[in-house]
């Protein structure tokens, strides 16, 4: 029998986001562990906030939030706020009821500027691999590290000349801009919307783009990030990136560092001997799709 397609609403609903999550959804165990390390950073929470006036974004919700833009790359924060709006699962992870209404875009962003400066996302990254489940599965010894172009949200049009001069856009909103036969560098030219981005390719042949460079160490055992950083986009930034996060390691035996052609220099491996941890350097360069060479 052919089923109606008339729709009927209902006054009261009755379901919660928690039962609409499948029990096996991975997200489950996920949540588990962060709402572990959350607990574990109330102190440095309650260390940023006054202990008066009107009640913002808690820090629980917001770095939840802020977890699931990088596991489902959503690309904005604008984005995001839409998402949790009507995704179920977005909801039930963050924490909120099925009738709550989902903050403003503008004040999710100041409350996570305000949280970031209190140097709380490293310290959630801290807590997690801090935790007893998560522990055992860490390698010391054995370590790679990696970095890659994080692309500022910035236009190239914002990339001006530092005295002042050159052609302004064209009028509007996203007036046209003439670069033909105009020589461009980080020397002579800076971002006027996001000054720490730097004009920057990884390799020949490449478009160059304003981006920041974004690193990782990672233990080798379960391919898990044990530290992460932000820094400029330089020619030496991995490698002095490299240099702090083997650097930042808790003590111990010597480990070994895999990393690829761009920490192949004669002062990086100097300088890793120098530190006393380093046994075996490892650099590979891209054989092909199917496979590394070792060199």
């Amino acid at each position: 029998m052919r089923g109606t397609a008339r729709q009927s609403g209902q006054l009261f609903g009755y379901l919660s986001p928690e039962s609409l999550v499948p029990q096996e959804h991975p997200l489950r165990a996920i949540r588990l562990l962060v709402n572990a390390a959350l607990e574990r950073l109330s102190p440095a929470f309650a260390a940023i906030y006054a202990d008066c006036g009107r009640p913002s974004i808690p820090p629980e919700k917001l770095l939840r939030a802020l977890l699931l833009q990088a596991l489902f790359t959503v690309r904005s924060e604008r984005q995001l706020m839409q998402q949790i709006t009507y995704n179920m699962l977005f909801r039930w992870f963050v924490g909120l009821a099925m009738d709550v209404p989902v903050w403003d875009v503008t004040v999710f962003t100041k409350n996570r500027d305000r949280l970031l400066e209190g140097d709380i996302a490293r310290g959630f990254l801290a807590a997690i691999l801090a935790d007893p489940q998560v522990s055992p599965l860490l390698s010391s010894e054995h370590f790679s590290v990696d970095g890659t172009l994080i692309e500022a949200w910035a236009s190239m049009k914002s990339f001006r000349p530092k005295d002042g001069s050159g052609e302004p856009p064209g009028p509007g909103r996203n007036g046209e801009r003439d670069f033909r036969g105009e020589k461009r560098s980080n020397e002579t030219h800076a971002c006027t919307t996001d000054p720490d981005a730097r004009l920057f390719k990884k390799a020949t042949g490449q478009a160059s783009k304003l981006c920041h460079m974004g690193h990782a160490l990672m233990e080798n055992r379960n391919g898990l990030v044990v530290d992460a950083t932000l820094t400029t986009a330089t020619g030496t930034a991995e490698r002095e990136a490299a240099l702090a996060m083997v650097g930042g390691l808790p003590e111990g035996g010597r480990i070994t560092l895999g990393g690829d052609k761009a920490y192949d220099t004669r002062d990086f491996v100097a300088e890793m001997r120098r530190l006393g941890r380093a046994s075996y350097c490892r650099f590979v360069q891209p054989l092909d799709r199917k496979g590394f060479s070792e060199v």
